[in-house]
This record gives C-alpha cells, sequence and structure tokens, in this order.
C-alpha cells in the first residue's frame, strides 16, 4: 500500500554516462595529432594534464589511445564527482488534479508528465501549508511554518516581518557550500531588507515580492506592482500575461550563466494565481478556459527548461523538484476523490502535485510514491544528494533525508536511527519527551513520519500518521483516507483516536517550547512602509 511501486518491472536504467557523452560535456579538450594524419580530441581534468599526456602520445596511435582511455577514465570520475544541480519548480495554486499525469483530461500536459515518466511521482505529498507565504517559507527553511513564526496568512507589502535571519534556508546552505543560488520568480515571505531574497541566500533574484490580486495591488497605488532584478526595477507595472515566459527566459539564462559550477535555482511562478495571465501564443488552447491555457504555457516553460539544460549537457547533472505552493478546488468526477480547497485541511486545500526528477543521479524512474511526504523534507533530502551535511548547528528543522528511498535503497520512509544517509539523523534533534501515557500507541519514527496540517491562520487543524487522519475540531474525528479519500466516513476507533491524540499533544508541547520568533523590522507597525 505504502512506499515506492515502478510502473514497469524493467530493470534499473545504467545512469552512469555513456563515453561519447562524457566526452562531449567535459570543459577541456585537447586536439591530437596521430600518424596517418589523423586527430581525435581527449577530455582532461585540466588543460595541463592534457597537455603533457597529448605530447607524449604524439606520433604514437597506440599510445595516442591509450591516452585517451586514461584521461577519459578520469574526466568520467571528475563527472561523477560533479555537484548536482538543483531546481525547484513552485507552482502557484495548482490543484492536485491539474496535471495529466494526475488524471486531468482538460489540459495536455506532456513535458512535465515526462518529468514523471522519468522520475518519480508523489501520491501523497503536503505542502507546508494550505496558503501561500507559510507554504513557502516552510519548504524553504526545512521547518513548519509555525516552528520559524511564519505560520499566518501571508506576508504583504505592508508588512513588517519574514523569515528571522536566523533561521538558515536551503539557499543559504547551498550558497554556503559552493553553489551559485537564484530565485527566478514571486517572493512572498517578506519586502524589506532583512527578508528580501538577496538576504535569505540567494546571489540573483528576478521577480516580484508581492500578488497581482486587488488586495495587494492597492499598496502600490497607480504605478502597479513592479517586477525586480536584485531589488532593482525593471518593469512596472507587471503584466501578468507576461510573467510565465518572463521567468523561463530568465531560468535559463541563470542556468547558461552558471552552467561551469553548481547552481541552486528556486523558481516560484507568478500562475496560477489570480489574476491568471496567459500569452497570445497559448489563449484557447486548452479545454479548461484561461486557467487551462495558463498550464500548457507552465508545460512549455518547463519543457523549454529541460531542452536547455539537455543542450548544454547538464540534464544528468540535475535534479528537478515540480511542486505547487498549496491547492487549489476538489475533484471533478468520480475519479477524483479529493475534497477542499486552498485555505483549508481537507486534503485538496494541502495535498499538491509533486515530482523529483534526477536520472542521472539513480533516482527512480517511471516510480510512483504512496509514502507521506511533505514540503520540508526537501532541504534535508536535497542536501544528502548534493553531498551537503546539514551543521550540527543547523536550527532545529522537520524534514527528514528521504534520499535513500529517492535511489531504491530502501522500499519506505528510512529510519532516522538506521543511519543510512547523510542527513538521516536531522530529524533526531527535535525535542523527543514521550510520556507514559502514549508510550504504547506509537514510537519516534511514528511521531517524525506523521504529517501535521496548519490552517491558513497558522492554528494546528488535523494530524496523519499511515493512512489515518484525524480533523481535530470541532472534535477529534478520524478518517481511513485510502478507503475514504472523500473525508466522509468517520471511524470509531478508540485506540486510533488515543494514539492521534497523542501525537497531537506531544506535538503542540515541542512547538509551544521550540518554536521560534519570526524575523520582524523594529519600529515599524504593520501597515507603514
Amino acid at each position: 500500500m505504502f512506499g515506492i511501486s515502478l510502473a514497469q518491472p524493467a530493470g534499473r536504467r545504467d545512469v552512469r554516462p555513456s563515453l561519447v557523452g562524457s566526452l562531449r560535456r567535459c570543459r577541456w579538450f585537447q586536439s591530437i595529432e596521430i600518424q596517418g594524419g589523423a586527430a581525435f580530441s581527449c577530455p582532461a581534468t585540466s588543460a595541463e594534464a592534457s597537455g603533457s599526456a597529448c605530447r607524449a602520445a604524439k606520433g604514437s596511435p597506440s599510445l595516442g589511445i591509450l591516452c585517451l582511455f586514461i584521461i577519459c577514465i578520469f574526466s568520467t570520475s571528475a563527472l561523477a564527482e560533479r555537484k548536482p544541480n538543483v531546481i525547484i519548480i513552485l507552482i502557484d495554486d495548482q490543484g492536485y488534479y491539474d496535471l495529466g499525469c494526475y488524471g486531468a483530461t482538460e489540459v495536455k500536459t506532456p513535458r512535465i508528465d515526462q518529468l514523471a515518466t522519468e522520475g518519480i511521482r508523489f501520491t501523497d505529498y503536503y505542502a507546508a501549508a494550505p496558503i501561500c507565504s507559510p507554504s513557502r517559507a516552510g519548504l524553504l527553511t526545512g521547518a513548519y511554518p509555525r516552528r520559524i513564526g511564519m505560520e499566518t496568512w501571508v506576508q504583504r507589502a505592508d508588512s513588517n516581518r519574514g523569515i528571522h535571519p536566523d533561521e538558515v534556508t536551503i539557499a543559504e546552505l547551498f550558497q554556503a557550500n559552493g553553489y551559485a543560488t537564484g530565485c527566478i520568480g514571486k517572493w512572498h515571505i517578506g519586502d524589506l531588507e532583512p527578508f528580501t531574497p538577496m538576504a535569505q541566500g540567494f546571489d540573483y533574484h528576478f521577480g516580484m515580492y508581492s500578488n497581482l490580486d486587488p488586495v495587494e495591488t492597492v499598496y502600490f497605488g497607480d504605478e502597479g506592482v513592479p517586477i525586480l532584478r536584485n531589488g532593482e526595477v525593471v518593469k512596472q507595472p507587471a503584466d501578468p500575461a507576461e510573467l510565465t515566459n518572463l521567468y523561463t527566459e530568465e531560468a535559463i539564462s541563470f542556468i547558461e550563466r552558471n552552467q561551469q559550477d553548481p547552481f541552486f535555482l528556486f523558481l516560484p511562478h507568478t500562475m496560477l494565481h489570480v489574476p491568471l495571465g496567459v500569452s497570445p501564443e497559448f489563449r484557447g488552447s486548452s479545454e479548461w478556459g484561461e486557467y487551462g491555457d495558463a498550464i500548457q504555457e507552465l508545460d512549455h516553460g518547463v519543457g523549454r527548461l529541460m531542452d536547455s539544460l539537455s543542450e548544454l549537457g547538464l540534464a544528468d547533472d540535475t535534479i528537478v523538484v515540480y511542486t505547487s505552493d498549496n491547492g487549489r478546488g476538489p475533484g471533478r468526477n468520480k475519479q477524483q476523490p479529493l475534497v477542499g480547497g486552498k485555505i483549508t485541511t481537507y486534503e485538496a486545500g494541502i495535498r499538491v502535485p509533486a515530482i523529483l526528477h534526477a536520472p542521472g543521479r539513480q533516482v527512480q524512474q517511471g516510480a510512483v510514491c504512496s509514502e507521506i511526504i511533505h514540503a520540508m523534507d526537501w532541504l534535508p533530502t536535497l542536501a544528502t544528494a548534493a553531498g551537503i551535511k546539514v551543521p550540527e548547528e543547523h536550527p532545529i528543522i522537520d524534514g527528514r533525508d528521504l534520499w535513500p528511498m529517492m535511489i531504491g535503497q530502501t522500499e519506505g520512509i528510512p529510519s532516522p536511527s538506521a543511519g543510512l544517509s547523510l542527513n538521516a539523523g536531522v530529524p533526531l534533534r527535535r525535542r523527543w519527551e514521550q510520556g507514559l501515557e502514549w508510550s504504547s500507541y506509537f514510537d519516534r519514527d511514528e511521531f517524525v513520519n506523521a504529517f501535521f496540517y496548519h490552517g491558513s491562520h497558522g492554528a494546528l487543524a488535523a494530524v496523519r500518521s499511515g493512512r489515518h487522519k484525524a480533523m481535530l475540531n470541532p472534535r477529534l474525528t478520524v478518517y481511513d483516507l485510502v478507503k475514504d479519500p472523500k473525508e466522509s466516513k468517520p471511524i470509531r476507533n478508540r485506540e486510533l483516536s488515543r494514539k492521534l491524540r497523542g501525537m497531537v499533544v506531544m506535538f503542540q508541547e515541542e512547538m509551544s517550547r521550540d518554536a521560534r520568533k519570526a524575523g520582524e523590522v523594529a519600529g515599524m507597525a504593520p501597515g507603514q512602509k
């Protein structure tokens, strides 16, 4: 029931790059002339090494071939040791069923579906929150938004709050380990100096700090919401119809500029948030109105991004995550049973599409994962994929290192205590003070692997452990999400209710003692600017 299933029974693809691919992707080439006037190019890990080896081989076909063989071995080894590039594509307000690979028939999304075919599609993936700002804060820090004081509503243009400078975002972690870092798109977690992308670990930002809906544009008057590059206005007002293509162009440019070194790219699209915007090329292209047209334009942009990686020889060295910041609406037919919508903690409000694509990094292909995964997991998981240790002094977070499962080393969620990966022990840094009252109902792994749903105003609303979900208000009500994904048939089981209640009590105690404050600009009251 839970775990990862492979769509095809075929054996694993050999993910090691071919010799020809290695040659094409090498940075240095030396032309070697051999007897008979023929010539070939051999890669090397440095120009000096290549030059000395090639000089020794000049004039000898056998030595030349040996030179090529030896240098290719070193080159392939160097490529294998190259740190992976990482791209997180975050769509705004995309519903669970709103891609072809998740059951949508009103739109065509072949390029995103291809990511799923060549990677892992997650059926039970949760955003950090059912609304924008908390969700983004949770993804970037690896912590429940409530743990870092970012659990309430959204950070509008008049807000004096943001992610506290003492928190460590995934961008800061990668930046400290030699990565070029870029954020291209909608930020929405603080636009005062301590909270901007450049203050939170990004070398480069292009996009907007705010939304384009009327409740936010009011703060910008007649000038409208600006598009910024590293804090400087490049266009005002922003045109929603241009944004998807504009962000795609900027993302490709960022990749081209940083292709020689590892990069971390966060690509949070403004679409599909209202007001929707679609370029003329895609208007009327779907069977789902402007919303469907916008999805198909996003799919085209994802395809352009992937094509760019292939053309630059970076496809096998790049990990791509595709997901949404929160849900949108309920299913549209009997095959789509989830109910609820954005800002709710029913499943369709917070369970969202998610895909991991990294065929060159041993990530399983054509797989479907039904384990409970959430946005906070990406920080320790991607850090392990990049060979980055989350330091012991790193603030306590809630994400789990799932890399062993992603590459097929384990069938389900790896136990933190097993120590199977670089950041396996990160969840064990959380407080664990289980009283005798709950000791017979669940163990530490079960607690760590539970997901705690928080509403749009930050209050704890539900908990899920395995197949069971307990909604807390107006009274504790338990559902079996496997048999009843519509959350319409409560089950009565005293022991199960007690287990889930115990998890809630322990989590509440943990948060009351360990939650931290958001950053706040002193002397500025909310509403001032």
